[in-house]
């Protein structure tokens, strides 16, 4: 039997990162312990079950491999313990999320490229990839996603998908493609946390009245 590869272990630690910003997302719902594990297999698992639904990859990722589930689950309920020091460290919520968002973008990109399909396709199964479980915890916690506010977070997901896609269809090499869109998409997101970068917004108020 072979050993991980780098994509497995980045993949675990991606799952690791998105299951405890669920469980810190849980804390701020007063969820029982039920519900942190669960709110974590879906934050952290749900983003690959909805691509793999889309490109009718079968069978899923966490009905293959069902330890995923327990590593899911498990890092939202190790969380609890940690979540009085985490609290004094607000940031870390928005980082752990972050790794997540460009972990879960390329690889989704590499199932999407190891299927065979368009470039277009490839990036938009990235950024389903990277997003949709962020989604599904801000959704299910009553929050406004992340992907919906003027902050660069899908921005973020497409830059990275389209490094890593791009930097295949050129031939580089793919591990060092897959680094440096991971590093890239990283240093992008962490840049706009701390400098407040954002999107325009649209309003209609800002609209000139007739």
């Amino acid at each position: 039997m072979g050993g991980l590869s780098f994509l497995d272990l980045a993949n675990a630690v991606a799952i690791v990162a998105q299951a405890m910003t669920a469980a810190l997302a849980a804390g701020r719902r007063r969820l029982d312990w039920f519900g942190v594990a669960t709110l974590g297999c879906v934050t952290a698992l749900g983003g690959g079950s909805i691509r793999d639904v889309v490109l009718g990859h079968y069978p899923l990722s966490w009905v293959a491999q069902p330890a995923l589930l327990l590593l899911a689950a498990g890092a939202a309920l190790a969380t609890i313990p940690l979540a009085r020091v985490v609290r004094r460290m607000p940031r870390t919520f928005l980082v752990l999320d972050a790794l997540g968002l460009v972990v879960f973008t390329v690889i989704g990109c590499d199932v999407a490229v190891g299927l065979g399909v368009g470039t277009v396709v490839a990036v938009v199964c990235g950024l389903a990839t990277g997003c949709t479980g962020g989604v599904m915890r801000d959704l299910l916690c009553g929050d406004v996603p992340l992907i919906l506010r003027s902050e660069l977070y899908a921005t973020v997901a497409l830059l990275t998908a389209g490094l890593y896609v791009g930097g295949l269809a050129l031939g580089w090499p793919h591990d060092a493609v897959m680094l440096g869109a991971m590093c890239s998409g990283f240093a992008v997101r962490m840049l706009a946390i701390r400098h407040a970068w954002r999107l325009p917004t649209f309003s209609i108020d800002d609209e000139p009245r007739l």
